[in-house]
């Protein structure tokens, strides 16, 4: 009994070290990646699609709200967050409020494949392929054609293909244009 509690202590220590290195079980969030993105990449994926004063960017799984935080501050635009964990929500609300961006962004506690985005004119999606995959022909029928879709992790399943990619570091990011309504492709 006592090595059964030791062998539990060790596998307590070593999730507890891999959720210290940035490491998330993939059991616990199969389609997710909750990994914060950096100004570097936040400030190219706002360039390639092109994010303006008058756009409204949802960021689906936005975490600390970074990247609508960024879109407010640098570009005047607004955002809606969209993340499922209160934890995400509780410190994308103070960081609006530090960032004194209240008036444009706002944060909804909800499943990104329930989420209401058809007022959205960009998307910012980080979530994994088999996610990603999932809300493809979703965003194909809820947004407006034209909408911009950004993305660090390429696959929207189906048969869209990225209007254009960039590069910053090692990141590769992706960009959709959601097409004319019945158009093939993607584009």
């Amino acid at each position: 009994m006592a090595s059964a509690r030791r062998l539990a202590a060790i596998g307590l220590v070593f999730c507890a070290g891999l959720a210290t290195l940035g490491i998330a079980s993939v059991a616990a969030q199969p389609d997710s990646r909750d990994q914060p993105t950096g100004p570097a990449v936040i400030d190219a994926m706002l360039r390639l699609a092109e994010v303006a004063p008058d756009d409204v960017v949802y960021d689906l799984g936005c975490g600390d709200g970074r990247v609508l935080i960024t879109a407010a501050r640098k570009l005047g635009a607004r955002g809606v967050g969209v993340d499922p964990d209160p934890g995400h929500l509780r410190q994308a609300n103070e960081n609006a409020r530090l960032a004194r961006v209240t008036d444009r962004v706002r944060f909804v506690q909800a499943d990104v494949l329930d989420a209401d985005v058809r007022a959205a004119t960009v998307v910012v999606l980080q979530a994994a392929p088999p996610l990603a995959a999932r809300l493809g022909p979703k965003l194909r029928a809820d947004l407006e054609p034209g909408t911009r879709i950004v993305s660090t992790l390429n696959g929207l399943g189906g048969d869209w293909r990225p209007e254009r990619t960039s590069r910053i570091g090692e990141r590769e990011i992706f960009l959709w244009r959601v097409p004319p309504r019945g158009a093939e492709g993607g584009r």
